[in-house]
């Protein structure tokens, strides 16, 4: 879920103590002074809190590289139409395992193999959903005479079939008797005449009721005022039995015909009512007054035009409460007709929504009770129970949480135990909470949140360990780290506090972490790194909210404003420089904020605030950094540049470049020409367009701009020179890129010594650049490719250590492990990181090791899994084929 789930806490502990008193004149807006707070060290203790990690609403399958092997081959043998629920489950997995990009494009594939209309309107308004924010792309794209609306409105009426034999019959005539060719049908005092055997075709009663052996079949007028038909409705229903079709029959009237369609089961006309109707409606208000007739009448259509427009209006419609009561008491019949055979995913995505909007509302409830009711199999069940589990946890409804994760269990899903622990907890049982945790751990292939969660039923040394053992299996679980740091703060350990939290801030961006740190600064009276961190908080999420959502994060950064010298306009770009030739990237960002407030050009410090949330990982924040530098434009053709850039960062490169260009006839700048060279060297195939992207970096160069951007622009020279084999002016590039501070230039001029056959220049360069980056976990990465292998392998474990979520470490060592013959050592290597990260290149070379110690299933399985990961991988694809050819009896 995109919003913080937070979790029912336990019993409170001493670490979680808590006394808010003292920032409510905060919300008040009375500023005390922040020495006030830390008067004694057991304020500075209250005021540290950590809240107990939450039980995640989550499918976690404590196998996940099985389950997408084995989702993978249900996917290449199941009928069409399971495809996309097998997508959604796929979908389900790589969110517990945090991967955005693998999340949404499963959601792509479920959208792409959708087999029936009700399934396209879902996984198209998911889409849709999880691209909020991106009109502007939409806007930039029909600018450009590109259609973006792949996920607009779907011709409903065209994606159902129709029957044509329904309500064709031939004419029986009655023995004996002369049928007249007309009959007359009375409605009040008007007399509608119609074909006797045309209406006689339009169903099997009023066949029957014309042609058999009824007493109406003699008659000449037949009275139907008692059938809820009016003479306009049924002069229409006379005119189709002829041609076959409505012409402009106003909705009223068409309602009133479905209704009478339904009541003598005339299919054709009731079809063609069907589909006339969901052409109509076009409001929410249409939608909610229509889908009632849908119910009651069995239209499908309708029903399906009405979800559309629902769905088209997701989150807003869910503020609705008629909308809400149409998805919580739909029954199974209802479901049926307004979604087909997609009932358990339309029900996924309204809880995804719902989640968003309140993970504690009574809606959200009554969609997990019907995702419950919707689900087939046990995978669908058992994330249901949980999900419910999860919801009725945070409402503090013990009994049925504990009913709820039982189930899941039951179905399969090991991750529930955690739930049940917990509740354990809540009642006073620590004890059996404990062995519930020590149980899993001894069935199961261990992993990091086994020991993360056993770590709170117990004290002392034993949780210590626990949860240094989680942060071994999982270094991404943020808790243990927190939790470390805020007892070694309590124990006046300050610098390794620090140095705890500062261990998971090196390689992930954690809102909750950069809180932590942020209240050791204040306990340190550290105002000035204190609010790098706030403000760093506020470029991330700017209606953060701190200390359990106590106090905005707005109001303590005021707070802490009153002991930071002001700074004027020259000092502001100093700091930056500072902090950008240091890398920075979080004291960078805090120093822009700054800027922000001041007279400085908006425009270009948004851009270089999207360049460093980049850098950092944040890519949807940049986006939103990126959208504020085009709209703080102060001409046309920076206006131009920042779209450009829109485009290029949303996968639309030769649009971007369509911009620079635009961009350039206005003004020759800096800026258009890096944007177009940037675009062009990533776009083009052809090795002979370096020399264009030379030629723009030079006129980029010649055009006026700052150093940092300088500095960018020459390393991406000499990048460019190095790869047409001109190292002396490559080298020039370097050089001058570092004489303005461009510190990143230190790896291209190593990159240039060890082509010219001098590794240790090359080493001795790199080491330079560890010196002065603080993020240096890549220059150590890039560093150990010049060296011999005990330092390689020393510089190896300093990545892993700073950044674990590097993959290649992991595979170099395995690779030595298995050139010395130590295959199982190798393969644990790789396990060890697959635990946390789905990475192909380690499922890759995990399969091509069991493949070579003859673990034929253990290869398949890892293949499977990894063209889950990237399905049109084509060494993946032939490693699987040779594989699976093997495996064939």
């Amino acid at each position: 879920m995109r919003t913080f789930f937070p979790s029912d806490s336990c019993k409170e502990s001493q670490l979680n103590g808590f006394n808010p008193q003292s920032w409510l004149q905060v919300e008040r807006g009375k500023l005390p002074k922040l020495s006030s707070l830390y008067s004694s060290s057991s304020s500075k203790e209250s005021f540290i809190k950590v809240p107990e990690p939450s039980i995640l609403p989550y499918y976690k399958p404590a196998d996940y590289v099985g389950v997408l092997a084995q989702i993978h081959e249900e996917l290449e043998s199941c009928p069409v139409q399971k495809r996309s629920s097998l997508y959604l489950l796929q979908f389900q997995i790589f969110r517990g395992l945090g991967e955005a990009k693998l999340m949404r494009r499963s959601l792509r594939k479920a959208w792409q193999k959708a087999s029936s209309v009700h399934e396209k309107l879902v996984f198209g308004a998911w889409l849709r959903y999880e691209k909020q924010g991106e009109e502007l792309i939409s806007d930039l794209l029909a600018n450009c005479d590109k259609c973006a609306q792949e996920f607009g409105p779907v011709d409903i009426a065209s994606q159902f079939q129709t029957d044509r034999n329904v309500g064709s019959h031939e004419t029986v005539l009655m023995s004996g008797n002369q049928i007249p060719g007309h009959v007359a049908f009375r409605i009040g005092e008007e007399k509608i005449v119609c074909d006797r055997q045309r209406i006689a075709a339009l169903s099997t009663p009023f066949h029957a009721m014309l042609n058999g052996f009824f007493m109406e079949s003699l008659c000449e007028e037949i009275d139907l005022s008692e059938n809820n038909i009016s003479p306009s409705g049924m002069r229409v229903i006379s005119e189709f039995s002829v041609t076959g079709s409505l012409n402009e029959v106003p909705p009223n009237l068409l309602l009133e015909i479905l209704v009478f369609a339904n009541k003598f089961c005339c299919e054709n006309l009731k079809d063609v009512c069907d589909r006339k109707l969901a052409s109509l409606v076009s409001s929410r208000e249409d939608a909610i007054e229509l889908m009632e007739y849908a119910f009651e009448e069995n239209s499908p259509v309708l029903a399906a035009s009405c979800l559309q427009v629902f769905l088209h209006e997701l989150p807003d419609c869910l503020n609705d409460n008629q909308v809400v009561k149409l998805f919580c008491d739909a029954d199974r019949r209802q479901r049926s007709i307004m979604v087909g055979l997609a009932s358990f995913s339309l029900y996924c995505l309204l809880t995804e929504v719902a989640m968003n909007l309140d993970p504690q509302s009574d809606t959200i409830v009554s969609f997990l009770e019907q995702l419950v009711e919707s689900a087939e199999t046990d995978r669908q069940r058992l994330l249901a129970f949980h999900q419910l589990g999860c919801v009725r946890l945070l409402r503090k409804e013990y009994e049925e949480a504990e009913r709820l994760f039982e189930a899941a269990v039951n179905a399969g899903h090991t991750y529930s135990i955690a739930g049940l622990a917990r509740l354990g907890y809540i009642k006073g049982h620590k004890r059996s909470s404990y062995e519930k945790l020590s149980s899993v751990i001894s069935s199961f292939t261990p992993l990091g949140w086994m020991y993360q969660e056993r770590s709170l039923y117990c004290e002392g040394d034993k949780k210590w360990e626990d949860l240094v053992k989680a942060t071994t299996l999982d270094p991404t679980l943020t808790y243990p780290y927190m939790y470390r740091a805020a007892s070694l703060m309590m124990k006046q350990n300050v610098e390794d506090a620090l140095a705890e939290i500062n261990r998971v801030l090196g390689f992930k961006l954690a809102l909750e972490c950069l809180e932590l740190r942020f209240c050791l600064y204040l306990a340190q009276e550290n105002y000035q790194k204190a609010i790098c961190d706030v403000q760093a908080i506020l470029t991330l999420s700017p209606n953060y909210r701190m200390f359990e959502g106590r106090v905005a994060a707005f109001h303590l950064r005021t707070l802490v404003r009153e002991h930071i010298e002001n700074w004027t306009t020259a000092d502001f770009w100093l700091q930056l420089y500072d902090r950008w030739s240091s890398v920075d990237d979080i004291g960078s960002l805090s120093v822009i904020y700054q800027m922000l407030e001041s007279d400085a050009p908006k425009g270009v410090l948004y851009f270089r605030q999207s360049l460093l949330l980049l850098r950092l990982n944040c890519p949807e924040a940049a986006m939103r950094s990126l959208q504020l530098a085009r709209q703080h434009a102060s001409t046309d053709h920076e206006c131009l540049v920042y779209e450009g850039w829109i485009l290029y960062d949303t996968g639309h490169c030769e649009e971007g470049l369509r911009k620079a260009e635009e961009s350039i006839q206005i003004k020759r700048s800096f800026e258009a020409f890096f944007l177009k060279a940037y675009a062009l060297a990533d776009s083009s195939q052809d090795p002979s367009c370096s020399s264009t992207v030379v030629s723009l970096l030079e006129d980029a160069l010649r055009c006026p701009s700052d150093r940092l951007r300088k500095g960018q622009a020459l390393n991406n020279l000499g990048s460019v020179y190095v790869d047409c084999g001109k190292l002396d002016l490559a080298a020039d590039c370097y050089i001058n890129a570092l004489k303005i501070r461009h510190t990143r230039a230190h790896q291209g001029l190593a990159r240039v010594h060890f082509l010219r056959n001098d590794k240790v220049a090359a080493y001795e360069e790199m080491g330079k650049l560890i010196e002065k980056a603080q993020n240096n976990a890549s220059a150590y990465e890039k560093r150990s490719e010049y060296c011999d292998r005990e330092l390689t392998k020393a510089d190896l474990e300093m990545v892993t250590k700073l950044d674990p979520l590097r993959v290649y470490p992991y595979r170099y060592r395995a690779a030595v492990l298995m050139d010395s013959h130590k295959e199982k050592e190798a393969i644990e290597e790789l396990s060890r990181a697959i635990a946390f990260k789905a990475d192909l290149h380690l499922l890759h070379l995990r399969a091509a090791f069991h493949e070579h110690v003859g673990d034929v299933l253990g290869a398949l399985r890892d293949c499977r899994a990894a063209l889950s990961v990237d399905p049109n991988d084509q060494e993946m694809l032939d490693l699987h084929s040779r594989v699976y050819s093997s495996h064939e009896p």
